[in-house]
């Protein structure tokens, strides 16, 4: 049998297992991410599932550590709940990568068994352990039976041959072997790598190839561990382990030869992690940011690797260099050893342990039209967020962020390249015509009787990121208790009364804006928020302040129309025709109010 053949027969009470066969294979460990944890929460609660062991399952929060995603917090927070009634670990959000933790914590083993909720939970493949990314359904099946089925996979075999070129990287290795095979001709296959100067690999290597079958579409890559290998899963978990060999007449479905010698520093170009050229047809092409990290190149090994290259160097100007440690032992010990000083002084951003832009996670997304050079495992369209994403080696990550384009350690110039001075935002102004504004209006009340009413209430933090007034109005209030379905109901020229210090809090103009999105004539408050007032009168939003004794002789009720005089300082209940005095315009909020706005 191949490996992973022994691995499933082993884990299946099978004497041998062969390609085709569906067998029920046991889990020694079960993990589950922030990313799908609360949908396997959800499909164990809904189907009157329980744990089968909570000591072989985890919690991973590696996504999104620390929360800064609304969704992710409450996801993570509904896990946490979960794992203390069922007395499941979690590594939480302070922990790291959970493939890498389950490598450097012994809960994965050369022969082990390993599934997650990550798809590239096939990492195990470093360590010759048989790991699989799987469905939320497919983890609360296995959380609950302690086993899943699987079909057994044929093997193919890539014997190595030649030496491996000095300048060649483990990133180089697998984007090479992806420009052999694309991302479809191994689909399906556990694939084997054999050869004197695989041997040589060393962890962390084997992990960076390894983290790249999904990308190649294969099921797994796999390594027989050396006795090297063996020597530092040792030194990280204290455990003796043997090595996993296949047997000497294993069958495969194919056996490729493949010439280690021809091998090329590489780099992939966006949207494709198999669109790979030689850097120097690359070469020179500007960039404006570079990320190191992700599952695939956050070792220990990797930012030594990326250390060496930035000591004494800064990263070029107008350049953004983010680096992200795969778990947080590694980031103690990238302290410890000076790595993190020395990226400080570089010039680069050094964030807590976790997967970082290449799950949109904690930091490392780029925007629109930016180009980043990336050791992440992928670089689809939206993945690291809206700009381009070439891949690329840590070496060459270091490299490119000093010169400011893409080059090599060997290349990189005395001077860093500059960013030019053209406009690449394009200005989007309009010829505005002013039209006269009203001074009177008219229009149905929401009486709100609230005081100290703040911006996130009005407009929550969640939608800052929206810069088109047109999408604001929607947004209103959804986070004020009673008013959540304001928006929803809301009519262009109704009037909103308020109580005291109406738009406390931030400074958020979309606070304002959400306003004149949805056509609200006018505010009345007895005060406001000292910034939410510069911002409405700026805005051209007419606000207006009362007394509320006076408010009161009006007999206003919820619903009602009234007139409202901005330059006279009247409010007429047009249901019962009283009218009342109230604090009218002043003269510079006129006069910016018929300007149209401050601007």
């Amino acid at each position: 049998m191949t490996i992973i053949e022994k691995i499933i027969a082993a884990h299946s009470n099978q004497a041998s297992v062969k390609p085709g066969d569906i067998v029920d294979v046991s889990i020694d460990t079960r993990a589950a991410r922030d990313f799908g944890g609360a949908n396997v929460v959800k499909n164990l609660l809904d189907n009157g599932l329980k744990v089968d062991d909570p000591s072989k399952t985890i919690f991973t929060f590696d996504c999104n550590p620390g929360g800064s995603d609304q969704k992710y917090a409450a996801n993570q927070h509904y896990c946490r709940q979960f794992a203390r009634e069922n007395d499941i670990r979690i590594y939480d959000v302070d922990s790291g990568i959970g493939t890498h933790l389950a490598i450097d914590g012994g809960l994965a083993w050369p022969g082990s068994t390993f599934v997650s909720t990550d798809s590239h939970a096939n990492i195990m493949g470093s360590i010759g352990s048989f790991g699989q990314g799987m469905g939320d359904q497919d983890i609360a099946a296995t959380w609950a039976k302690g086993f899943v089925w699987f079909k057994v996979p044929a093997t193919v075999k890539l014997n190595f041959t030649g030496k491996r070129p000095a300048n060649v990287s483990a990133k180089d290795v697998v984007l090479n072997l992806l420009g052999i095979f694309g991302a479809n001709k191994l689909l399906g296959y556990s694939v084997e790598l054999a050869g004197p100067d695989i041997d040589k690999l060393t962890l962390a290597e084997r992990v960076t190839i390894s983290s790249m079958a999904t990308e190649m579409g294969a099921i797994i890559l796999l390594f027989s561990p050396s006795p090297a290998v063996l020597a530092e899963l040792k030194a990280l978990t204290g455990k003796d382990y043997q090595t996993v060999l296949p047997d000497k007449d294993a069958v495969y479905e194919k056996v490729f030869d493949i010439d280690f010698g021809k091998f090329v520093p590489m780099v992939a170009r966006p949207g494709h992690p198999h669109d790979d050229v030689a850097v120097k047809e690359v070469s020179n092409l500007k960039i404006d940011s570079g990320f190191i990290g992700s599952c695939t190149n956050g070792r220990i090994d990797d930012l030594r690797i990326a250390a060496g290259i930035l000591k004494g160097n800064k990263v070029a100007p107008g350049v953004v260099l983010k680096i992200v440690p795969a778990t947080d032992s590694i980031w103690n010990q990238a302290l410890n050893e000076g790595l993190i000083a020395i990226f400080k002084e570089a010039g680069a951003m050094v964030s807590n342990a976790g997967c970082a832009g290449c799950a949109a996670g904690q930091v490392g997304q780029n925007g629109p039209g930016e180009v980043t050079i990336s050791t992440g495992n992928r670089n689809f369209e939206g993945k690291q967020g809206k700009g381009f994403v070439y891949l690329a080696s840590p070496a060459i990550v270091a490299a490119s962020a000093i010169a400011g384009y893409i080059t090599t350690p060997d290349a990189i110039p005395s001077t860093p390249v500059k960013f030019d001075n053209k406009a690449t935002i394009k200005s989007k102004v309009t010829e505005k015509v002013k039209t006269e504004k009203p001074k009177i209006v008219e229009g149905r009340i929401w009486i709100i009787p609230k005081d100290d009413i703040d911006t996130d209430m009005i407009f929550h933090n969640r939608y800052l990121t929206i810069t088109d007034i047109k999408e604001m109005g929607q947004y209103t209030f959804d986070n004020l208790k009673g008013f959540e379905n304001f928006a929803k109901n809301a009519k262009p020229g109704d009037i909103v009364i308020t109580n005291k210090n109406f738009g406390a809090g931030s400074s958020r103009q979309q606070a304002v804006d959400c306003f004149l999105s949805l056509g609200i004539s006018c505010l009345l408050a007895e005060s406001y928020g000292a910034i939410y007032e510069r911002n409405a009168i700026n805005a051209a939003l007419p606000i207006l302040t009362y007394d509320p004794a006076k408010l009161a002789e009006a007999g206003l009720k919820d619903g009602d129309s009234i007139r409202v005089d901005f330059v006279k300082g009247e409010l007429t209940n047009l249901q019962n025709n009283k009218t009342i005095g109230i604090n009218r315009f002043y003269d510079a909020q006129l006069a910016i109010y018929e300007n149209g706005g401050l601007l």
